[in-house]
Protein backbone atom coordinates (compact mmCIF):
# COMPACT_ATOMS: atom_id res chain seq x y z
CA UNK A 1 0.00 0.00 0.00
CA UNK A 2 1.23 3.53 -0.76
CA UNK A 3 0.67 6.64 1.00
CA UNK A 4 -2.78 8.06 -0.52
CA UNK A 5 -3.31 11.60 -1.04
CA UNK A 6 -6.58 13.70 -2.29
CA UNK A 7 -5.82 16.42 -4.53
CA UNK A 8 -8.85 18.44 -4.43
CA UNK A 9 -9.90 19.98 -7.75
CA UNK A 10 -12.93 22.08 -9.14
CA UNK A 11 -14.36 25.88 -9.43
CA UNK A 12 -10.90 27.25 -10.91
CA UNK A 13 -8.57 25.31 -8.89
CA UNK A 14 -5.10 25.04 -11.80
CA UNK A 15 -2.71 24.09 -9.44
CA UNK A 16 -3.84 20.46 -9.06
CA UNK A 17 -1.54 18.28 -11.73
CA UNK A 18 1.14 20.07 -10.48
CA UNK A 19 0.66 19.57 -6.98
CA UNK A 20 -0.76 15.74 -7.71
CA UNK A 21 3.00 15.38 -9.41
CA UNK A 22 5.24 16.87 -6.68
CA UNK A 23 3.59 14.00 -4.35
CA UNK A 24 4.33 11.36 -6.94
CA UNK A 25 8.00 12.42 -7.37
CA UNK A 26 7.99 11.77 -3.01
CA UNK A 27 6.45 8.30 -3.46
CA UNK A 28 3.07 8.57 -2.65
CA UNK A 29 0.20 7.88 -4.95
CA UNK A 30 -1.60 11.01 -5.83
CA UNK A 31 -5.72 11.60 -6.94
CA UNK A 32 -7.10 14.13 -8.34
CA UNK A 33 -10.76 14.90 -6.95
CA UNK A 34 -13.35 17.08 -7.15
CA UNK A 35 -14.79 18.37 -4.53
CA UNK A 36 -18.62 17.77 -5.01
CA UNK A 37 -17.22 13.94 -5.27
CA UNK A 38 -15.99 14.46 -1.45
CA UNK A 39 -19.35 16.80 -0.15
CA UNK A 40 -21.90 14.67 -2.03
CA UNK A 41 -20.51 11.58 -0.40
CA UNK A 42 -19.11 9.81 -3.69
CA UNK A 43 -15.36 9.62 -2.25
CA UNK A 44 -14.69 9.11 1.32
CA UNK A 45 -11.85 11.83 2.24
CA UNK A 46 -10.86 9.42 5.40
CA UNK A 47 -9.72 7.01 2.60
CA UNK A 48 -6.55 8.93 2.04
CA UNK A 49 -3.60 9.71 4.22
CA UNK A 50 -2.96 13.40 3.22
CA UNK A 51 -4.75 16.31 1.63
CA UNK A 52 -3.83 19.24 -0.36
CA UNK A 53 -5.54 21.89 -1.58
CA UNK A 54 -3.69 23.81 -4.45
CA UNK A 55 -3.10 26.90 -5.93
CA UNK A 56 -5.19 28.61 -8.45
CA UNK A 57 -8.43 30.70 -8.20
CA UNK A 58 -11.29 29.36 -6.87
CA UNK A 59 -14.86 30.43 -7.95
CA UNK A 60 -12.90 33.39 -9.82
CA UNK A 61 -12.13 34.84 -6.13
CA UNK A 62 -15.25 36.45 -5.91
CA UNK A 63 -16.02 37.91 -2.49
CA UNK A 64 -12.04 37.80 -2.14
CA UNK A 65 -9.35 34.80 -2.36
CA UNK A 66 -10.29 31.87 -0.98
CA UNK A 67 -13.91 32.25 0.19
CA UNK A 68 -15.93 30.96 -1.50
CA UNK A 69 -13.87 27.46 -1.61
CA UNK A 70 -13.03 28.11 2.45
CA UNK A 71 -17.46 28.34 2.91
CA UNK A 72 -17.76 24.59 0.60
CA UNK A 73 -14.96 23.27 2.69
CA UNK A 74 -16.53 24.64 6.06
CA UNK A 75 -19.91 24.00 5.57
CA UNK A 76 -19.65 20.78 3.78
CA UNK A 77 -17.25 18.88 4.78
CA UNK A 78 -16.75 19.82 8.43
CA UNK A 79 -16.59 16.87 10.17
CA UNK A 80 -14.62 15.18 7.19
CA UNK A 81 -12.23 17.85 7.65
CA UNK A 82 -12.01 17.46 11.82
CA UNK A 83 -11.98 13.77 11.38
CA UNK A 84 -9.06 13.55 9.26
CA UNK A 85 -7.25 15.90 11.33
CA UNK A 86 -8.05 13.63 14.66
CA UNK A 87 -6.77 10.90 12.95
CA UNK A 88 -3.35 12.64 12.58
CA UNK A 89 -3.58 12.96 8.85
CA UNK A 90 -1.68 15.80 6.92
CA UNK A 91 -3.55 18.31 5.02
CA UNK A 92 -1.59 21.52 3.01
CA UNK A 93 -2.83 24.47 1.41
CA UNK A 94 -0.57 26.21 -1.31
CA UNK A 95 -1.43 30.01 -2.35
CA UNK A 96 -5.29 29.90 -3.40
CA UNK A 97 -5.77 26.72 -1.05
CA UNK A 98 -3.89 28.38 1.96
CA UNK A 99 -6.57 31.36 1.34
CA UNK A 100 -9.19 28.79 1.70
CA UNK A 101 -7.44 27.22 4.69
CA UNK A 102 -7.23 30.37 6.26
CA UNK A 103 -10.99 31.76 5.53
CA UNK A 104 -12.47 28.50 6.67
CA UNK A 105 -11.01 28.74 9.68
CA UNK A 106 -8.61 25.83 9.74
CA UNK A 107 -5.60 28.17 9.84
CA UNK A 108 -3.77 29.06 11.85
CA UNK A 109 -6.99 27.28 14.02
CA UNK A 110 -7.82 26.54 17.59
CA UNK A 111 -7.45 23.29 19.55
CA UNK A 112 -10.81 21.96 19.15
CA UNK A 113 -10.92 22.20 15.35
CA UNK A 114 -13.63 25.03 15.64
CA UNK A 115 -13.83 26.56 12.01
CA UNK A 116 -13.68 30.09 13.40
CA UNK A 117 -11.81 32.84 11.24
CA UNK A 118 -9.21 34.66 12.91
CA UNK A 119 -6.65 35.48 10.49
CA UNK A 120 -7.31 36.86 6.08
CA UNK A 121 -5.32 37.25 3.40
CA UNK A 122 -5.82 40.71 1.56
CA UNK A 123 -4.12 42.70 -1.19
CA UNK A 124 -0.90 43.16 -1.69
CA UNK A 125 0.63 46.71 -0.60
CA UNK A 126 1.97 46.48 -4.39
CA UNK A 127 -1.49 47.30 -5.34
CA UNK A 128 -0.82 44.82 -8.47
CA UNK A 129 -0.35 40.43 -8.54
CA UNK A 130 2.85 39.50 -7.81
CA UNK A 131 4.91 37.11 -9.56
CA UNK A 132 8.29 37.03 -8.25
CA UNK A 133 11.05 34.18 -6.28
CA UNK A 134 11.49 34.92 -2.66
CA UNK A 135 13.44 33.60 0.47
CA UNK A 136 11.76 31.72 3.06
CA UNK A 137 13.27 31.44 6.33
CA UNK A 138 11.55 28.99 8.48
CA UNK A 139 11.34 28.11 12.14
CA UNK A 140 13.42 25.53 13.24
CA UNK A 141 11.60 24.78 16.58
CA UNK A 142 8.34 24.35 14.69
CA UNK A 143 5.80 21.03 15.47
CA UNK A 144 4.97 21.26 12.07
CA UNK A 145 5.23 18.07 10.15
CA UNK A 146 5.71 19.58 6.70
CA UNK A 147 8.67 22.10 7.43
CA UNK A 148 11.09 19.60 9.19
CA UNK A 149 14.88 20.13 8.97
CA UNK A 150 14.30 23.02 7.03
CA UNK A 151 16.00 26.44 7.71
CA UNK A 152 16.10 28.10 4.07
CA UNK A 153 14.26 27.91 0.46
CA UNK A 154 14.20 29.72 -2.18
CA UNK A 155 10.66 29.87 -4.44
CA UNK A 156 8.34 31.66 -6.70
CA UNK A 157 5.13 33.75 -5.33
CA UNK A 158 2.10 34.05 -7.84
CA UNK A 159 -0.59 36.38 -6.10
CA UNK A 160 -2.41 39.19 -5.49
CA UNK A 161 -3.98 38.83 -1.92
CA UNK A 162 -0.99 37.83 0.07
CA UNK A 163 -0.92 39.75 2.80
CA UNK A 164 -1.50 37.74 6.00
CA UNK A 165 -3.35 39.83 8.49
CA UNK A 166 -5.33 39.68 12.04
CA UNK A 167 -7.78 41.70 13.47
CA UNK A 168 -6.42 40.94 16.99
CA UNK A 169 -2.91 41.57 16.85
CA UNK A 170 -2.42 39.63 20.37
CA UNK A 171 -2.87 36.35 18.27
CA UNK A 172 0.40 36.96 16.68
CA UNK A 173 2.28 36.29 20.07
CA UNK A 174 0.30 33.43 20.70
CA UNK A 175 0.77 31.70 17.51
CA UNK A 176 4.70 32.81 17.37
CA UNK A 177 4.81 30.98 21.25
CA UNK A 178 3.20 27.92 19.82
CA UNK A 179 5.61 28.02 16.95
CA UNK A 180 2.76 28.20 14.37
CA UNK A 181 4.52 31.29 11.93
CA UNK A 182 6.48 28.52 10.58
CA UNK A 183 7.18 30.47 7.36
CA UNK A 184 8.90 34.40 6.99
CA UNK A 185 10.17 35.75 3.75
CA UNK A 186 13.70 36.73 4.43
CA UNK A 187 16.29 38.93 2.82
CA UNK A 188 18.54 35.99 2.00
CA UNK A 189 21.68 38.11 3.06
CA UNK A 190 20.76 38.21 6.62
CA UNK A 191 22.12 35.50 8.87
CA UNK A 192 20.28 32.87 9.88
CA UNK A 193 18.27 32.54 11.80
CA UNK A 194 17.11 36.66 10.87
CA UNK A 195 14.49 36.48 13.96
CA UNK A 196 13.03 39.81 13.41
CA UNK A 197 9.94 41.05 12.94
CA UNK A 198 10.60 44.13 11.57
CA UNK A 199 8.28 44.42 8.12
CA UNK A 200 11.26 43.71 5.67
CA UNK A 201 10.97 46.20 2.47
CA UNK A 202 9.25 45.40 -1.07
CA UNK A 203 10.31 43.49 -2.90
CA UNK A 204 11.40 40.95 -0.34
CA UNK A 205 8.35 41.04 1.23
CA UNK A 206 6.48 41.05 -1.88
CA UNK A 207 2.63 41.72 0.25
CA UNK A 208 3.89 43.41 3.04
CA UNK A 209 2.69 40.40 5.14
CA UNK A 210 2.60 41.13 9.22
CA UNK A 211 5.46 39.97 10.56
CA UNK A 212 6.74 38.83 6.98
CA UNK A 213 4.61 35.63 7.79
CA UNK A 214 4.40 33.65 4.13
CA UNK A 215 2.85 30.15 5.99
CA UNK A 216 1.41 28.85 9.05
CA UNK A 217 0.59 25.88 10.94
CA UNK A 218 -2.33 24.83 13.49
CA UNK A 219 -1.89 24.03 17.03
CA UNK A 220 -1.18 20.07 15.79
CA UNK A 221 1.93 20.45 13.16
CA UNK A 222 -0.43 18.65 10.70
CA UNK A 223 -1.90 21.19 8.77
CA UNK A 224 0.11 23.39 6.93
CA UNK A 225 -0.59 26.08 4.88
CA UNK A 226 2.13 28.93 3.02
CA UNK A 227 1.52 31.41 -0.19
CA UNK A 228 4.56 30.78 -2.11
CA UNK A 229 4.55 27.58 -4.10
CA UNK A 230 7.06 25.09 -3.27
CA UNK A 231 5.30 22.47 -6.12
CA UNK A 232 6.88 25.00 -8.22
CA UNK A 233 10.27 23.99 -7.43
CA UNK A 234 10.01 20.38 -7.54
CA UNK A 235 13.67 20.13 -9.92
CA UNK A 236 16.65 22.11 -9.92
CA UNK A 237 16.26 23.43 -13.52
CA UNK A 238 13.20 25.61 -12.34
CA UNK A 239 15.21 27.50 -9.83
CA UNK A 240 15.78 31.09 -10.93
CA UNK A 241 19.97 30.65 -10.77
CA UNK A 242 20.39 26.87 -11.71
CA UNK A 243 22.64 27.69 -14.81
CA UNK A 244 24.90 29.63 -12.21
CA UNK A 245 25.02 27.08 -10.18
CA UNK A 246 25.06 23.85 -11.92
CA UNK A 247 22.20 22.63 -10.32
CA UNK A 248 21.32 19.64 -12.98
CA UNK A 249 19.19 16.59 -12.72
CA UNK A 250 18.16 16.66 -9.40
CA UNK A 251 15.05 17.56 -6.62
CA UNK A 252 14.28 21.18 -6.53
CA UNK A 253 14.33 22.97 -2.89
CA UNK A 254 10.45 22.55 -2.31
CA UNK A 255 10.18 18.62 -3.01
CA UNK A 256 11.94 18.34 1.12
CA UNK A 257 8.01 19.83 1.89
CA UNK A 258 6.35 16.87 0.20
CA UNK A 259 9.10 13.98 1.74
CA UNK A 260 8.50 15.60 4.65
CA UNK A 261 4.65 14.58 4.42
CA UNK A 262 4.62 11.32 2.82
CA UNK A 263 7.54 9.99 4.86
CA UNK A 264 5.29 11.18 8.16
CA UNK A 265 2.15 9.43 6.80
CA UNK A 266 4.71 6.19 6.75
CA UNK A 267 5.64 6.27 9.94
CA UNK A 268 2.51 7.11 10.92
CA UNK A 269 0.12 4.56 9.29
CA UNK A 270 3.05 1.92 8.81
CA UNK A 271 2.73 1.75 5.36
CA UNK A 272 5.36 0.15 3.47
CA UNK A 273 5.73 0.68 -0.39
Amino acid sequence: MSVKVAILTGFGINCDRETAAVFEMAGAKSERIHVNKLVNGEIDLQDYHIMAVPGGFSFGDHLGSGRLMGNRLRFGLREQVRKFVNDKKPIIGICNGFQVLVKMGLLPGDDDISFEQTASLTLNDSGHYEDRWVTLEFEKDSHCIWTKGLTRMRVPVRHGEGKFVTNNKKLLDKWNENGQLVVRYVDPNQQYPSKSDELLPYPISPNSSWRNIAGVCDPTGLVFGLMPHPEANHSTWLGATWTRENLFHGQGEGMVIFHNAVNYAKSQFSIND
